[in-house]
């Protein structure tokens, strides 16, 4: 994790330039667990009375990692680093299913897992790389008739939901310590990776639900140049503009992806 000035920075602004325009553009942060993506945002936004941020991609509540925040004219660019493949780490978490999916929901089974192999686990991360139809969950903020499924979760309704494609470019075991199963994964937008440890859990008979999630990666940018809240927030809004990437550098560094 990186402690001082980005190095993407493209200099520092003439005297020329009006005060908001240094903060166009992305600010990596790494989001800490128990935060929602909107909590983030609006501390920024709120903290450093920006009048315009947004961020380039969602992450789930109980997740942590590389969360980037589009500031002023910066949000221009949010279709195109949502649109970025992204990379996590996680851990799986056998035995038990949940209503969300992950740690954060109820348990609503419980089986034994001491059958299941690192092989078996394995086959079924291969299974699903390359492309692939995911139906999203119920608590997801996908729309069915202009409502977040989320909101219709929470009255104890269920509804069909259309599935989606997704492409997986590897899923990848790094420890198998039954009942958690430690992976790597890079994948496309829109991928729900709670949805991926309950259909595994599901084929192998045993349930299983997301115990822990980082994501390490967004398009082409890394969690090592993302900075805590810890040590954003200290700093004097003069000292926050040497962290801030500008639009052109995030164009420049998205678009050299493949």
């Amino acid at each position: 994790m990186t402690t001082g000035p980005n190095p993407n920075r493209t200099g520092p602004a003439s005297p020329q330039r009006s005060r908001q325009d240094p903060f166009d553009g992305a600010l990596l942060v790494d989001k800490p667990s128990d935060w929602t993506s909107h909590d983030v945002v609006a501390k920024v936004r709120n903290h450093f009375r920006f009048r315009k941020v947004g961020h380039g991609g969602t992450l789930d509540p109980m997740a942590t990692g590389l969360l980037i925040l589009l500031i002023g004219r910066g949000t221009k660019l949010s279709q195109l680093v949502m649109g970025s493949d992204k990379t996590y780490e996680g851990v799986m978490q056998l035995g038990a299913a949940t209503d969300t999916q992950d740690r954060d929901g109820k348990i609503i089974s419980e089986k034994d897992f001491s059958y299941v192999t690192k092989d078996d686990v394995e086959r079924e991360m291969n299974a699903r790389t390359g492309d692939i139809m995911q139906t999203p969950p119920m608590v997801s903020a996908v729309k069915r008739d202009g409502v977040p499924l989320y909101k219709l979760a929470r009255k104890g309704q269920t509804v069909e939901r259309k599935p989606r494609l997704i492409h997986l470019y590897h899923f990848t075991l790094l420890e198998f310590s039954p009942p958690e199963i430690s992976f790597r994964l890079k994948c496309t937008k829109g991928t729900y990776v709670r949805t991926l440890c309950s259909d595994i859990g599901d084929a192998l008979g045993c349930g299983a639900h997301l115990k822990e999630l980082r994501r390490t990666q967004s398009g082409g940018f890394t969690i090592d140049q993302a900075h805590t809240l810890e040590e954003l927030l200290p700093l004097e809004v003069d000292a926050l503009e040497e962290y801030v990437i500008s639009p052109r550098v995030v164009q420049q560094q998205e678009s050299s992806i493949e």
